[in-house]
């Protein structure tokens, strides 16, 4: 809604009518421990429909065209124009929530068709309707283990360190007030894998599941082989993390090892959305079948009705909106619908051979782009592991100077590894199939002239 439609004297109205004196009064329940009771009183006053019309506009203009090599779970793809025109019709811009079965016959299609994507593209039995986004969905992913895995006593669950330290942290944001314990699983510093080896101090131990990431966010890929062998002779679950784009090209997480992942998450951004400034993007999530029941969100079936025509409705609603809110598997796994949709008409677009193209190209142009750079001196390959699309690198200077002054020439170089990893001369350089061979050329010739101008410097 671009506006909001009640004025203060609306609202008074309204309260008198309820026999409230204020709004503060209809929230009264909440125990005042509970409340910020800080903070609040700095926001400034609201302004006015043309204030903030201009400061929006001034507020996009920063977003002003750079070359980006940045990654890190967020990509840059060419989304065909006919996603968005799709997408944004009104039949689908404007939809709410399917609730009634007989009158968003559309909107069930498509979470459904979504679903039967997902499920093809991970190899997994179901997909659940899409939860808020990709970090928040690890989250849901370690709760759903933690109910499915019957076998297991604990509440500890294995995460690797090569984890995308986003995901991490919000996962430990959102299960580490319900008694949930993330144990780190340390990084080979050669490699830069989860090496099985490393998991063997932790063999005999209860714990109830192992999250494997494919690729790592060092972009490198793991022997998820291995890996997932090896959590299920441990009476583990897997949860697998992934990027939905290499999908098209790397074996998917239900024919990892013998038995394949149990649950897979992952950012469902690279499917269709842009990177508009961080959101809003969506998760994906599928299983096994036989774990569907703790499945958070909602699934869309495919019925009959009493004519025998082909109809859709919502099924397995594990939501509070739904049931008890002390039976809900969650209470914050959002549906994204127009997010969702846009990446439905995007993989039905692209099929699986255009999907395994765009892989492929990036691919492709890593791997170039990481030759180029490492021609030049001081910089090298970080690890010694494959990739995907994404490459670690060492430079002969600090990453966060180096990334600064590839910024004042328009060129977003990539993400510094040195807070989360310490890694102080180390970067993770990202590249899709929408930069040509140019755009690598200016990217390579602007990373020459910043580290001869600091070495010039030092």
């Amino acid at each position: 809604m671009p506006y909001i439609p009640h004025t203060p004297d609306d609202v008074q109205a309204m309260l008198q009518a309820i026999g409230a004196d204020s709004i503060e009064a209809l929230f009264d329940e909440i125990p005042a421990h509970l409340k910020a009771g800080h903070g609040l009183d700095a926001l400034p006053e609201g302004r006015g429909e043309m204030e903030v019309t201009r400061l929006m506009a001034e507020r996009a203009e920063q977003d002003r065209f750079a070359l980006s090599f940045i990654g890190g779970g967020a990509y840059a793809h060419h989304i065909p124009a006919a996603v968005w025109e799709i997408a944004t019709r009104g039949e689908f811009y404007t939809a709410y929530t399917p609730y009634q079965a007989e009158a968003s016959q559309g909107t069930l299609q498509v979470i459904y068709e979504y679903q039967t994507l997902i499920a093809r593209l991970t190899a997994m039995d179901v997909s659940n309707a899409s939860v808020y986004d990709g970090a928040s969905g690890l989250a849901e992913a370690v709760l759903m283990a933690l109910r499915a895995n019957r076998k297991s006593k604990s509440n500890r669950v294995l995460v690797p360190e090569a984890l995308n330290p986003r995901y991490r942290s919000a996962c430990e944001a959102i299960v580490g007030n319900q008694n949930v314990e993330l144990v780190s699983v340390p990084f080979c510093t050669d490699a830069g894998q989860t090496l099985v080896d490393s998991l063997s101090p932790f063999e005999g131990d209860d714990y109830a599941a192992l999250v494997i990431s494919q690729p790592n966010y060092f972009g490198s890929l793991e022997d998820v082989d291995a890996l997932t062998d090896w959590a299920h002779a441990n009476g583990m679950l897997v949860i697998a993390v992934t990027n939905p784009t290499s999908l098209a090209i790397l074996t998917p997480p239900g024919e990892w090892g013998e038995q394949g992942a149990d649950v897979v998450v992952g950012e469902g951004q690279p499917l269709g959305v842009p990177l508009s400034s961080g959101g809003p993007y969506f998760g994906f999530m599928a299983c096994k079948k036989k774990h569907v029941r703790q499945m958070p969100g909602r699934i869309i079936g495919r019925t009959v009705d009493m004519e025998g025509k082909q109809g859709f409705t919502l099924t397995l609603q594990a939501r509070e909106q739904h049931i008890r809110r002390s039976k809900a598997t969650s209470n914050i796994c959002t549906n994204q619908g127009l997010a969702m949709t846009a990446a439905t008409i995007y993989v039905s677009l692209l099929g699986p051979d255009g999907l395994a193209s765009v892989a492929g190209h990036c691919h492709a142009n890593t791997q170039k782009l990481a030759d180029k750079l490492c021609a030049l001196d001081g910089v090298e390959r970080a690890f010694s592991a494959p990739v995907f699309h994404e490459v670690a690198l060492t430079l002969p200077q600090d990453a966060d100077t180096v990334l600064a002054r590839l910024a004042e020439k328009d060129i977003l170089g990539g993400l510094s590894l040195a807070k989360d990893y310490s890694m102080k001369n180390a970067i993770l350089v990202n590249s899709t199939e929408v930069h040509t061979e140019g755009d690598l050329d200016l990217f390579v010739v602007a990373m020459k002239d910043v580290l001869t101008e600091l070495r010039e410097m030092a």
